[in-house]
């Protein structure tokens, strides 16, 4: 087997970038969420869900840059492809980010009637961010071909995506929320598993049909039994998750973990079974991670950098969320 740099290089920057995309879709994932559920409450409690990412959601974006940046320099030929098919979403993209950025800051030190306009800005940011990366991975699917189909197909997992990123905010919001808020995070939840559940479904069954390769991965023998466990470990998952929530919350607040780390492990399968369907290409069916890799020189050294990085910002992660494991608590600026 052929073990040299130009082989091995390309496919380990295939992992950190796949690490770092999971990682943002994860932890960003759920402070996205709690700022879309945020339209559906009010006073205190609107403050108290901002309260309860207001540590974590700067850092969260980190993996995002990571994520980009590794795209960037180890296969800039795909980079420049799909950024060039990709570049209105990610305009608003950025354009949401840069206002959920913005209005978690100001509206912390607005008066009263300029705070509701930043609340305001804030959901619309958010939604704005979960909306444009779901239609970016739609497009994705399809290849970036933009037939009538395609761009429908890219609008529902647009939906069923910031669906996503709501139920698992709500999870969070299960374990950090206490009282009406708790209750009313179950709810949430709830009824956004439903939807979640319907935007795997139709994402695992479109997936092979645009692709003759990824039908043959999945569903040729002996692919078709030796993966099977995927789609029912998935299925198994949100028929427990669905059992539990009704069961919530508990009077002694004993198991307000478990939603959020089973919509986690949705979040796992669900990213497999798309880095199964897709490996080895970073632009579906067009460039291969070994065609479309810089030179094994510039991948050695950024991949040594990669090293010293990735611990760094795992560690400072891990040491947040350390700090302020528990309940929320209000947030104040001094």
């Amino acid at each position: 087997m052929d073990l040299t740099p130009a082989t091995w290089l390309p496919a380990a920057f295939a992992v950190l970038m796949g690490l770092a995309i999971l990682l943002y879709v994860v932890l960003d994932g759920y402070d996205l969420g709690v700022g879309i559920l945020s339209a559906a409450a009010g006073g205190a409690q609107r403050d108290r869900m901002i309260a309860s990412i207001g540590p974590f959601w700067d850092a969260n974006e980190t993996w995002l840059v990571l994520a980009v940046g590794l795209l960037l320099v180890a296969y800039p030929q795909a980079h420049g492809m799909i950024l060039g098919d990709l570049y209105l979403p990610v305009a608003g993209l950025l354009l949401g980010l840069i206002l959920r950025g913005v209005a978690f800051e100001f509206r912390a030190k607005s008066t009263i009637g300029h705070k509701t306009w930043w609340d305001r800005a804030f959901v619309a940011g958010s939604g704005l961010a979960a909306l444009t990366q779901g239609y970016m991975l739609g497009l994705y699917i399809v290849g970036f071909e933009r037939t009538a189909s395609n761009v429908a197909f890219a609008l529902l997992t647009a939906v069923c995506l910031a669906a996503g990123y709501a139920f698992i905010g709500a999870t969070w919001l299960i374990m950090k929320a206490e009282g009406d808020l708790q209750c009313r995070a179950v709810s949430w939840a709830k009824g956004t598993l439903l939807l979640s559940g319907l935007g795997m479904t139709i994402i695992s069954v479109v997936t092979p049909l645009v692709s003759e390769r990824i039908w043959d991965k999945w569903l040729s023998l002996p692919n078709l039994i030796l993966l099977a466990p995927i789609p029912v470990v998935t299925a198994a998952v949100f028929a427990i998750l669905f059992v539990v929530l009704r069961h919530l919350p508990t009077r002694t607040d004993r198991f307000c973990w478990l939603p959020f780390v089973g919509a986690v492990g949705i979040f796992l399968l669900g990213f497999h079974g798309l880095a199964y369907s897709f490996f080895p290409y970073v632009v579906p069916d067009r460039l291969t991670v070994w065609q479309a890799a810089a030179a094994p020189e510039s991948l050695m050294i950024m991949f040594v950098g990669a090293l010293v990085v990735l611990p760094i910002i795992a560690g400072y992660s891990a040491f947040a969320y350390r700090v302020f494991w528990g309940k929320a608590t209000d947030l104040r600026y001094y």
